[in-house]
């Protein structure tokens, strides 16, 4: 990039699910994006913090630091920033209705577009009958998914040593078993069903780390994904169209960078 940086510039950003304090977390790969995307309205959609795996043994790296950091400095240099707490921070639920440092903290929000739609934001683990009715299973499935997630991180170890493209073995798995292909059909129906209770005419939520844009019976649907495996936000243009980034692939030549110089690099950006 020739020591010149390139920033896109949107009217609203949408993040989830980065899960601070958590080994899986790609924090460097966040505080890049951040680097290059820059927005007027900033929403976090919930689990931006780990306080589950917190409670469980502290680790927290300068890169975690650096990604509140970061984040501080886009409200001070103007940036609307609204926290929507998940599941995996719901303490931080106590203080919907407070503002601390420039961000304020809410239960949801409603956003309206250029255009004047209306999009529900949302986190959506009321809508996750394990989490609402069986809390202990969702722990369980919490360690089920950290265990994948070590597998994943290894198996790509292996793939880049050999110079083939990043794979989200836990996404796979995802997509080939019955039950968690229903399970996600069913909560991005639920959510698209809440959005139109609400007079909205679309929906944005996270939860479920699956990135997603799709219409669901006259309403639409958007998933912001996450920041352990998929690396994934969401857009809104000053247009008004929305977009899912897809940041694991960029970061996976960036590392190539790291690791041999700015030529592949600048050919892929």
């Amino acid at each position: 990039m020739n020591g010149e940086q390139k920033i896109r510039r949107y009217r609203a950003l949408f993040i989830s699910d980065i899960h601070l304090g958590t080994r899986a977390c790609q924090a460097q790969a966040f505080v890049d994006f951040l680097r290059e995307n820059d927005a007027d309205r900033i929403y976090l959609v919930g689990d931006i913090i780990d306080f589950w795996q917190l409670r469980r043994g502290a680790h927290w790296p300068q890169d975690h630091l650096a990604v509140l950091q970061k984040l501080m400095r886009l409200v001070r240099k103007g940036a609307r920033l609204t926290y929507i707490p998940g599941n995996h921070d719901e303490m931080l639920r106590a203080y919907c209705g407070s503002t601390f440092g420039g961000i304020e903290i809410a239960r949801n929000a409603m956003h309206e577009t250029t255009d004047g739609r209306k999009f529900l934001i949302i986190h959506g683990d009321e809508f996750d009958v394990v989490v609402r009715y069986a809390k202990w299973l969702a722990f369980f499935g919490d360690w089920a998914y950290g265990v994948a997630l070590w597998l994943n991180t290894h198996l790509n170890r292996l793939r880049r040593e050999m110079g083939l493209p990043y794979w989200s073995l836990s996404a796979f798995l995802k997509h080939k078993v019955k039950q968690a292909v229903n399970y996600i059909g069913e909560f991005e129906a639920a959510l698209a069903a809440e959005a139109r209770k609400r007079g909205a005419q679309g929906v944005v939520c996270s939860h479920i780390h699956h990135a997603a844009q799709r219409e669901i019976n006259g309403m639409t649907y958007i998933n912001t994904g996450d920041w352990v495996e998929s690396c994934t936000a969401v857009s809104e243009s000053h247009s008004g169209e929305f977009r899912v980034i897809r940041w694991a692939g960029h970061q996976w030549v960036r590392r190539d960078h790291r690791n041999r110089g700015t030529k592949e690099f600048e050919a892929a950006a």
